[in-house]
């Protein structure tokens, strides 16, 4: 699967995404239970049986809770924001460790299972946690004052694409300290690829550039129900600004994701995928060459050979040069 950032996802649901109606329970309603004057009920691990295909669902086995919950490490005072909270395993501990949960769930009966039995310091939204804004996390946040962590269960089918959306959230200044997430091992070893790398590529450079990644560790299939026929692995990203910064990020995610097509090809015949470089026609020549020249670097490298530092610096001549032709 060709990595992505979130926008292409973003994009391709249309003017549908932009008009969901969020079906969101606020912390401090009270289950049903509670309303007749009972106690709430604790939350369980009951819920639908067979998981959907269609949503990658793969529930995790109580038996890895605890591992993963020791090294989330929650703190009394922090939020969470839960992706695919699936049947709770996870959400109920959690929850009674921490300050607040927000848990989103695309699966509307596993969101209508946990709304019931919902304590109060746990908030479900129902819902593509891709199609989330800014703004909404922002409203979902406005009477908590910590900067709030992520952790969850990933979708193998959505995994990237969600990675690159906490990117995006961080970049529109929703302040995420950290998220602690299961995938595909594949997925978690092009995360930590170091350049030089088979797995080094464009997920290592777009989610590098603007977060730490470390590997906490591997998961079996038997450790989740369904069992998948691959291994998982947990990893953590801390986000910080984007290091260095691009002077246009936009160009900087274009020209990685264009010479990563060609990741066998040298750099100078990488670039040509690039539409600003230009292709050599009569009367014009491509600006490959030039642009090679001012950012110091060997058109004969390969675009996996090429750190971060390199890349951005690459990009940065490119808007240059670009800036100085529309002139």
């Amino acid at each position: 699967m060709r990595d992505g950032p979130a926008a292409s996802a973003q994009r391709r649901r249309g003017a549908a995404a932009s008009s969901r109606e969020w079906r969101v329970s606020q912390p401090g309603a009270l289950a049903p239970e509670a309303e007749r004057g009972g106690a709430p009920r604790r939350l369980s691990n009951a819920g639908p049986r067979r998981a959907r295909k269609r949503f990658g669902q793969h529930f995790l086995e109580p038996a890895w809770v605890e591992k993963l919950l020791r090294a989330v490490a929650p703190r009394t005072d922090d939020t969470f924001f839960e992706i695919g909270p699936g049947r709770g395993a996870l959400t109920r501990p959690l929850t009674a460790r921490c300050g607040r949960v927000v848990a989103f769930e695309i699966d509307r009966d596993l969101a209508a299972t946990l709304r019931d039995e919902a304590p109060r310091h746990l908030t479900i939204v129902e819902g593509d946690f891709l199609d989330v804004t800014p703004d909404c996390l922002r409203d979902l946040l406005s009477n908590t004052g910590s900067s709030p962590r992520v952790v969850g269960n990933l979708p193998y089918n959505a995994a990237s694409p969600i990675l690159f959306k906490l990117v995006e959230l961080y970049s529109a200044g929703i302040a995420l300290l950290d998220a602690t997430v299961m995938l595909q091992r594949e997925v978690a070893d092009r995360l930590a690829a170091s350049p030089g790398t088979r797995e080094y590529g464009v997920l290592s450079i777009l989610i590098g550039h603007a977060a730490g990644v470390e590997r906490l560790f591997t998961l079996p299939p038997g450790a989740f129900r369904p069992m998948p026929k691959v291994w998982s692995a947990a990893v953590r990203l801390r986000f910080h600004p984007p290091d260095p910064p691009a002077t246009d990020p936009s160009v900087f995610a274009a020209i990685v994701q264009a010479i990563f097509t060609r990741r066998r090809k040298t750099l100078a015949n990488a670039l040509l995928a690039y539409p600003a470089a230009g292709r050599p026609k009569a009367g014009r020549q491509s600006s490959v060459p030039e642009v090679l020249r001012l950012a110091d670097l060997d058109g004969r490298r390969r675009p996996e050979t090429l750190s971060i530092t390199e890349l951005v610096r690459l990009a940065d001549v490119f808007a240059s040069v670009s800036r100085r032709a529309v002139l």
